[in-house]
């Protein structure tokens, strides 16, 4: 019944959150959208190679266990965690907003597809939910499992996000004891200071505001080592080094994220001016 749940509860976040979604116009291509939708659908490919594997040989139990796994890691506990910031801040119309949208929809579309021989009626149910396009399939049992999208799939990025996410786990630690010690209460709170070994480090450098959506933190900083005082030193990356203080500046009462901007804006002087730019 909890894995129903889940499954259930993640596809109506994904089908709220396509509300004002327009399948022909606001598709974005796969080499205009942002990295961690890219990533997202990496994944998806090879969960769909997975599930179809199982389907073969009639292992019921792991195609749906492979789903509800993919909905509870990788969707609820990472990408739609990370997303609600972009998704609920973002201009409606922006090319962040449309790009999470778009790959939402292509991931509960093959996630309906693949449940449908195990959970019928929530398939269908899902599927009439999902918003319309010309030749879509009345019936959710009308159509074919997905295959593997060859375009969708990148080594390369995949490698790159498993590093960036492993360093998420990392960090978590480092939070709870920043927690613990009072020094922070929520993630926002916090201003994260990472020294990484030297083979992580361009990765990082290159990808610092990703990293900061990852985290769910208000700043990230590629730090010396030398720079962080009392420093959680990882167990499992040899030469990380991360530290937690609280995130500087004001608190923007539309994001609430912590900016040094807050209060520039005489007009909008509680809101940073990312969110200003998303109010014009």
């Amino acid at each position: 019944m909890e894995a129903y749940r889940r499954v259930r509860n993640t596809s109506r976040f994904i089908l709220g959150n396509l509300y004002d979604f327009d399948y022909a116009s606001h598709m974005t291509p796969y080499g205009d959208m942002e990295e961690m939708d890219r990533w997202a659908l990496h994944r998806l490919q090879e969960i769909i190679r997975r599930v179809r594997e199982a389907y073969d040989q009639y292992q019921f139990h792991v195609a749906f266990y492979t789903l509800y796994n993919f909905c509870t890691v990788d969707l609820s506990a990472l990408y739609l965690d990370v997303l609600k910031d972009r998704l609920y801040t973002s201009k409606s119309q922006s090319k962040q907003r449309r790009s999470a949208q778009s790959a939402m929809y292509i991931i509960l579309d093959a996630m309906t597809r693949l449940l449908a021989p195990i959970l019928t009626f929530t398939a269908e149910e899902i599927w009439l939910s999902l918003p319309s396009y010309e030749g879509k399939e009345v019936s959710v049992h009308l159509t074919q499992l997905p295959s593997v999208n060859p375009e969708f799939m990148n080594a390369d990025l995949a490698e790159r996000w498993k590093n960036m996410i492993a360093v998420k786990g990392e960090v978590t630690k480092a939070i709870e004891i920043a927690r613990q010690k009072k020094v922070i209460g929520h993630n926002l709170d916090a201003r994260v200071d990472i020294a990484p070994p030297e083979k992580l480090k361009d990765i990082l450098d290159a990808h610092r505001e990703d990293m900061r959506a990852l985290l769910i933190v208000s700043q990230v900083n590629i730090a010396d080592k030398e720079n962080i005082k009392d420093g959680y030193v990882s167990g499992e990356f040899e030469g990380l080094t991360i530290g937690v203080a609280r995130a500087l500046g004001k608190k923007c009462d539309r994001c609430w994220i912590y900016s040094e901007s807050v209060g520039a804006n005489t007009d909008h002087p509680t809101v940073c001016t990312r969110c200003l730019v998303n109010l014009e």
